[in-house]
């Protein structure tokens, strides 16, 4: 079946020679795989790899068999051409990290319009702000909604957060739990807007140790979920 979908390039993964395998977030339906075929080598053609970089917002034209196979894309644009991510070193980083937190933790085929339209215009803020540095810790924290297990808020005035329940209570349980300083930023963090994220102050070490405490928290409710290589980049371009 032939459809025209937004598509959010995830990752993209080289076959042989000269070809490209690309994972994409589509609006139409989940995650989907195309190859592209000798697209390395190829001058002519309507598809170029510039197209592909990671976290790159386009609308594609695509054929979509639903076998569970690769799929093909027949053509393609860009839907919102970014002025700064792929140019600026601290946004590549953060849409490095951002590619391998999506790559790693969706995984339907099916169609998700409340997701796609969060991540979309997330990285549309991202691209139009420069204060950034506490983005992706609130990108993190936002995107646990989608994949239900967003911290319960009921009791979030208790001292204690365990990570494997996602519940605040008023001592350490068995499970693996946050408090102290970091639990007061963790806090700060539910919840809030992109356009309020600098309204929390955080060291370098403190973002660090908040953003391990995230990878942990997905770690736990999503099956196969792995810590993003691109962590150590983050820690180099933020110190």
């Amino acid at each position: 079946m032939l459809v025209t979908t937004k598509a959010i390039v995830i990752a993209a993964i080289k076959y042989g020679d000269s070809s490209v395998i690309v994972k994409c977030f589509t609006a139409s339906d989940g995650i989907k795989s195309y190859l592209l075929r000798g697209i390395l080598k190829s001058k002519k053609g309507k598809l170029k790899i510039a197209y592909f970089q990671p976290l790159t917002q386009l609308e594609i034209v695509a054929n979509h068999k639903n076998k569970g196979s690769l799929e093909y894309i027949k053509d393609v644009k860009t839907v919102h051409p970014y002025a700064s991510i792929h140019t600026q070193v601290t946004k590549s980083a953060i849409a490095l990290f951002l590619s391998e937190i999506l790559n790693y933790s969706i995984q339907e085929e099916e169609k998700n319009e409340a997701l796609f339209e969060f991540i979309e215009n997330a990285l549309q803020w991202l691209d139009m702000n420069d204060e950034i540095s506490n983005f992706h810790l609130v990108f993190l924290t936002n995107l646990t909604k989608y994949f239900g297990f967003f911290p319960e808020t009921k009791n979030i005035h208790r001292a204690y957060f365990d990570l494997q329940e996602g519940q605040f209570f008023d001592s350490s349980t068995l499970n693996q739990c946050i408090t102290g300083e970091n639990l007061t930023y963790f806090k700060q963090l539910i919840g809030i807007k992109f356009d309020a994220l600098n309204t929390i102050k955080l060291s370098s070490e403190r973002r660090n140790e908040l953003l391990a405490i995230f990878i942990q928290y997905f770690k736990l409710h999503l099956q196969g979920f792995r810590q993003p290589k691109s962590m150590e980049v983050l820690h180099e371009v933020f110190k």
